[in-house]
């Protein structure tokens, strides 16, 4: 009797349900929600605080690549402070 329910079972499971992992609709490319690559000399623009003050700033222009480049030899100069930092200890 148990066997006859779990062919029954299997047999309908089987032929109305998908198997498991698979869906109904086609298949979509992995791609599709990444976003498209940026160009690194596309022009991009930034407001910026003037020091000490509250008020004035100052919109500055520069290619990706320049940002890029500017971001990292920020994070490398933030890096070597604190390396110094523990060493001094």
């Amino acid at each position: 009797m148990r066997k006859l329910l779990i062919t029954i079972a299997a047999a309908v499971l089987g032929t109305s349900a998908p198997a498991f992992g698979q869906s109904t609709q086609p298949a979509q490319p992995q791609q599709q929600g990444a976003k498209p690559a940026r160009d690194p000399n596309e022009i991009v623009c930034e407001r910026q605080q003037e020091l000490g003050s509250r008020i004035a700033s100052a919109r500055v222009c520069k290619t990706r690549a320049e940002w890029a480049e500017e971001r990292r030899a920020q994070r490398m100069d933030v890096d070597k402070a604190q390396m110094q930092r523990d060493l001094s200890h």
